[in-house]
C-alpha cells in the first residue's frame, strides 16, 4: 500500500515528499496510521549528518498515531488503539539494560540499518531513527509502540515521544531537581521549553531561560520560566546576579553547542550540577583547565533521550498532562502539513522557538 512520507535521499540533500510502499507487518510488527509528529532537532541533525543513519531513509521519530493492524506475536496492542512511538526501545538483554539503564541500550538503534520501506520505482528506504513518523502511516517493532494513557489528546501526545520525555527526564532523571533549586536552561525549543515545564513540575524556586532570541521570551515565561536572559558572553554574570552571586543550582543545556555549554557551566554554582542534552558536532570542542574542575566541584553529565524509561516515565507524563500541569500546546508554535516540513527545518535553522507539529 502506497503513502506519502518524506525521505531523505542523501545527507545534506533536501527532505523529498513522495509516495512510498509499506509492507504489511510481519511477526512482531505493528502498523500504525499517523495522527500526528513532531519535527525534532535531532531530524535536522540526521539530514545533515551530525547523526549517521543509513541512507536513503524516512525520518522523523516523534510521534502518535492509531494502530491500524499487527503481525503475529503481537499482544500489548491491537488494531484501534492510539499508540506513541519510542524511537530507541532497549533490547532488556545489553550490558545497559542489565543495570538498568535503558537509556544507553546498545542495541536500540539497531532497526535503523534495516528496510522499512521502498520508494514507487523499487528503491530500498531506511527509517531513520527507527520508526520513520514522516508519513501517513508506518510499520515498526512491537517494541517501538507504546500504548497510550488516557486524558492526553492524541495528536498533542506525538510531543511525548522525544521532547517532553527528554526535557522531563532531564530535570527528574539526570539533574534530579530538588524542590527550592535554581535552574537555569539554556536554548528555548522544543527540548528546552519542556525542560522549563519540567523545572517548574518539580519545584524549582527560580527557572531562567536563556536564548539568543528576545522573542522566545513570551514562550518560556509561558513554559513556566521565571527570568529570561538573551545569551551573550554577560549570561554567566546576569545569571549570578539573579542568584546572590552564587549561581544556578542547575544549569540545562539544550543546544548543543560550545559555547552554551560553557556558557551552562560558568553559570552554575560551586558544587552544582550541569546536565548536557544538545547533540553538538564533533567539532563542537570545549575546554576545561584542571584548577577550575577541582575549584568549583561541579558536576558535569551528558544525558540520552533523558535518561527516561519510557515505558515507565509515559504514564507519569499523562499524569501530568491530566493534571493541568504540563500543557503540550505550550511547545507547538505551528501546525503544518507533511509537505511543511522542509520549512520547518529552515525555522530550526534560524532558531526559531517550539516545535512544528506535522498533522495528518
Amino acid at each position: 500500500m502506497a503513502v506519502r512520507a518524506a525521505v531523505l535521499p542523501a545527507i545534506g540533500a533536501p527532505l523529498e515528499i513522495t509516495g512510498i510502499e509499506l509492507p504489511d507487518p510481519g511477526p512482531g510488527q505493528v502498523r500504525v496510521r499517523l495522527a500526528a509528529a513532531g519535527v525534532c532537532h535531532s531530524d535536522l541533525s540526521l539530514s545533515n549528518g551530525t547523526m549517521r543513519v543509513p541512507v536513503p531513509a524516512v525520518l522523523g521519530h516523534e510521534g502518535a498515531g492509531t494502530v491500524v493492524a499487527v503481525g503475529e506475536g503481537v499482544t500489548h496492542v491491537s488494531p484501534g488503539a492510539p499508540v506513541v512511538l519510542n524511537w530507541a526501545p532497549s533490547c532488556g538483554s545489553c550490558h545497559a539494560c542489565a543495570l538498568g539503564e535503558v537509556w544507553l541500550c546498545a542495541n536500540a538503534l539497531n532497526g535503523a540499518a534495516d528496510v522499512h520501506a521502498r520508494t514507487t520505482d523499487g528503491t530500498e528506504l531506511h527509517p531513520g531513527l527507527n520508526v520513520a513518523a514522516f508519513a501517513e502511516e508506518t510499520v515498526v517493532s512491537a517494541s517501538c509502540v507504546l500504548p497510550l494513557p488516557e486524558g492526553v489528546p492524541l495528536t498533542d501526545a506525538a510531543l511525548l515521544g522525544c521532547a517532553v520525555l527528554t526535557g522531563y527526564g532531564a530535570v527528574h532523571h539526570s539533574a534530579r531537581v530538588r524542590a527550592g533549586e535554581t535552574v537555569a536552561v539554556f536554548g528555548v525549543g522544543g527540548v528546552g521549553l519542556a525542560t522549563l515545564q519540567s523545572a517548574r513540575i518539580a519545584g524549582a524556586s527560580r527557572v531562567i531561560a536563556v536564548d539568543v532570541s528576545p522573542a522566545k521570551e513570551e514562550l518560556a515565561r509561558a513554559a513556566g520560566a521565571t527570568d529570561y536572559v538573551i545569551a551573550s558572553e554577560n549570561t554567566p554574570r546576569e545569571i549570578r546576579a539573579l542568584t546572590g552571586r552564587q549561581g544556578v543550582d542547575v544549569s540545562i543545556e539544550c543546544v548543543g553547542r560550545a559555547v552554551s555549554i560553557r556558557a551552562a557551566w560558568d553559570s552554575t554554582r560551586r558544587g552544582g550540577r550541569t546536565t548536557v542534552v544538545g547533540i553538538g558536532g564533533k567539532e563542537e570542542q570545549v575546554t576545561f583547565n584542571a584548577l577550575e574542575i577541582f575549584h568549583w566541584g561541579r558536576t558535569l553529565s551528558g544525558c540520552v533521550y533523558g535518561n527516561t524509561d519510557p515505558a515507565r516515565d509515559l504514564p507519569v507524563l499523562a499524569g501530568h498532562v491530566r493534571e493541568g500541569r504540563l500543557d503540550l500546546s505550550v511547545l507547538v508554535t505551528e501546525r503544518i502539513a507533511l509537505e511543511g516540513i522542509p520549512a520547518a527545518f529552515e525555522n530550526m535553522l534560524a532558531g526559531k522557538g517550539g516545535r512544528a507539529l506535522v498533522v495528518f
